[in-house]
């Protein structure tokens, strides 16, 4: 009985080693030949005029004069409409003001109007186009006074260079024809408590939007001497999970596979497929430590949303007054910003927003069936419904790992086994298409049937 359990367990080994051994897709030719063609289309110079031209109206800060022609942030917010609405092929991208009114608050001192810029290239896709993939910057700033309104405050990296993605994303994909829909927001109030982020995610919410996930860019100029990371923050948990979503995270020990975490991982996965300059590095947490940006304003209302960030912020040039102290400059000023960088950044963001939309939605219901106990594991779920969905992957990785090590194409099928013991590693599945285009991953919960 000893020798026949150690045969099994040897040819058990040897089933999913071999398996194992295809772990990892090649990456479609369709893949690289769109991807290439739009990270072609953003330049350093091109990122450069955006930050220029942003710095160039003093101040942005939220209560910043409003209706002057060239100072603060009517003027930016005005300029950064009009680039949207001039990108070629015209009439492409519904570019649109969202105005709303912001009573007085802790860092509000006087009720003000409030505008996010809004852009939006409609999927093609009939099964695909209500899907919705957001990319972010918010367009204010400040100095070191949080409430000073008057003083130059130029916001280079912090986060003209985030605006700046925005813009040099809908210029490399407006003459694209992508299946799902890709929205580009430059949002104000951030720095006085995420108040476009806010307002735009409540009404998406309110409006039932369907948002899979949302690419935050906030500080993403300036690498000091991190030329080829940076970071990508992600949730693990949902923010405001239930208490029986709760339950159920900490059932299938889950709490490093929520929506924003998947995204994450998308994203990495995507840099090394397309071989991107700049790479993100996962960090997982929701932001910086005790810190929030506009994604979690997303977050907050149950959305899929991650944060780009440098991986070392210098804070002498960041919220900070332009000033000379003690032979010491302070301020957010253009010299800091790295413009090969950044646009690396762009391409980065422009990459993964192409496979988002390109792919089959992420299978839903996905679930091992715990009828009875057994070595083998077996998973269902419900189909993906683009009418090019392909086949599935099932996909694995050890417990401790960050990353899906695994993948084993089982076709167009909506049930399969395999020789994988559940109790070691965690699973789930991913769509692909005809082309080759992937989803995120949609993380193995658990049922009788």
């Amino acid at each position: 009985m000893a020798h026949t359990r150690a045969r099994w367990a040897v040819l058990w080994l040897a089933l999913v080693t071999a398996w194992s051994a295809l772990a990892q897709p090649t990456a479609a030719p369709a893949w690289q030949a769109r991807a290439a063609e739009a990270m072609a289309r953003i330049t350093p110079d091109a990122v450069r005029q955006d930050v220029e031209t942003l710095v160039s109206f003093g101040t942005r800060h939220t209560m910043s004069d409003a209706n002057h022609e060239t100072r603060g942030i009517g003027a930016a917010r005005r300029w950064i409409r009009d680039e949207l609405a001039s990108i070629e092929p015209k009439g492409r991208l519904q570019v649109f003001d969202e105005a709303f009114e912001t009573p007085k608050g802790p860092r509000i001192d006087v009720p003000t109007q409030l505008v996010n810029v809004i852009a939006v290239l409609p999927g093609k896709m009939p099964e695909a186009t209500n899907r919705r993939y957001y990319v972010v910057g918010h367009y204010d700033s400040r100095a070191s006074d949080q409430m000073d309104r008057e003083i130059d405050a130029p916001g280079a990296n912090d986060d003209a260079s985030g605006v700046a993605v925005v813009i040099e994303c809908a210029r490399a994909l407006a003459g694209m024809d992508l299946d799902a829909t890709i929205v580009f927001l430059a949002t104000p109030g951030e720095e006085q408590g995420l108040l476009g982020a806010h307002y735009r995610s409540s009404q998406a919410k309110g409006d039932g939007e369907d948002i899979r996930a949302v690419l935050n860019n906030d500080i993403v100029g300036d690498p000091l001497g991190e030329p080829g990371l940076i970071r990508v923050f992600s949730e693990g948990i949902p923010r405001n999970a239930s208490a029986e979503e709760l339950a159920r995270i900490r059932g299938l020990s889950a709490e490093s596979d929520g929506g924003s975490r998947q995204i994450a991982r998308y994203m990495e996965e995507v840099a090394r497929i397309e071989s991107c300059d700049v790479r993100p590095m996962m960090v997982f947490r929701p932001d910086r430590f005790l810190r929030g940006g506009d994604h979690s304003a997303f977050n907050e209302r149950g959305f899929a949303a991650v944060r780009f960030t440098v991986v070392h912020e210098d804070y002498d040039r960041q919220h900070q007054d332009v000033v000379e102290r003690n032979g010491k400059q302070y301020g957010d000023t253009p010299e800091h910003v790295d413009w090969e960088y950044l646009a690396g950044v762009a391409r980065l963001n422009a990459a993964g927003l192409i496979h988002l939309a390109n792919a089959p939605s992420t299978p839903s219901n996905v679930r091992i069936v715990t009828a009875q106990l057994e070595r083998s594991t077996t998973l269902r779920w419900s189909a993906s419904p683009e009418p090019d969905t392909a086949g599935y992957e099932v996909v694995w990785r050890d417990t401790t790992e960050p990353r899906w090590t695994n993948a084993r194409d089982v076709g167009n099928v909506t049930e399969v086994t395999l020789p994988l013991n559940k109790d070691n590693v965690f699973v789930g599945v991913r769509a692909y298409d005809k082309d080759g285009y992937r989803s995120p991953v949609g993380f193995a919960g658990a049922a009788r049937e």
